[in-house]
C-alpha cells in the first residue's frame, strides 16, 4: 500500500540555522551542530520510514542553497513541493526534483500550505490545516482571560516539531479525534 507523509522546512544547506534560537534562548535544531550533519540526519530519518513508492509533501523551504536541492536525490518517494517564502530558485530546478509544485493542495480533509492560513480562510469541512514556516512554534488562540493555548486547527509539520526528524504519515493526521 502506498503511503502519503508530510513534512516542511528542511532548510538544506543552511549553515547559519542550526545556531537560530527561539524566544527562551534555546537552540531550535540543538540535534545538529551544521548543515552538513542535519542535512544527513534529516535524510536518515527520511529513508527510514518513506519506500520509493510513497508520496512526499513538502511544506516548503527545502534548500537554502541551489545545491542543497540535489540532496533530494537521495530521499525515497514521490515529491510533491508546497512552495515556501525561501524556495527562490527557477522552477526549472525544483522540476528535476519534485513531480508537482504547488501553491496549496487539499488531502481529504485536509488543507497543506506553507504558511499558516488565516482562520477565516479555512472551511468548516477541513479537518486541519497542515503548515510549515513556524518551525517549533505552533499557532496559538486566545482563550479566557487572555490565556494563549496550541488552535488544533493547525498541524505543524516543521521538521523541528515532528518526532525523530521524519515525515509525519497523512493517514495518522486522518486519524485524531
Amino acid at each position: 500500500m502506498k503511503r502519503r507523509f508530510v513534512i516542511s522546512d528542511h532548510h538544506l544547506f543552511h549553515d547559519r540555522i542550526y545556531a537560530f534560537t527561539n524566544a527562551k534562548g534555546q537552540r531550535i535544531r540543538p540535534w545538529a551542530e551544521s548543515a552538513a550533519q542535519g542535512d544527513e540526519m534529516m535524510i536518515e530519518a527520511h529513508n527510514a520510514i518513506v519506500r520509493q513508492q510513497d508520496t512526499v509533501y513538502f511544506g516548503g523551504d527545502v534548500a537554502i542553497k541551489a545545491k542543497g536541492l540535489e540532496l533530494l536525490r537521495r530521499m525515497n518517494g514521490r515529491k510533491i513541493l508546497i512552495r515556501g517564502n525561501h524556495d527562490i530558485f527557477r522552477m526549472k530546478q525544483y522540476a528535476e526534483h519534485f513531480a508537482d509544485i504547488r501553491g496549496t493542495h487539499k488531502i481529504d480533509r485536509l488543507i497543506l500550505s506553507h504558511y499558516p492560513l488565516h482562520r477565516s480562510s479555512i472551511p468548516h469541512w477541513c479537518k486541519g490545516n497542515v503548515h510549515g514556516h513556524t518551525h517549533g512554534n505552533d499557532v496559538q488562540r486566545r482563550r479566557w482571560f487572555g490565556v494563549r493555548q496550541s488552535d488544533p486547527l493547525y498541524i505543524n509539520v516543521c521538521v523541528e516539531k515532528l518526532p525523530g526528524l521524519a515525515p509525519l504519515d497523512v493517514e495518522e493526521i486522518l486519524d485524531r479525534p
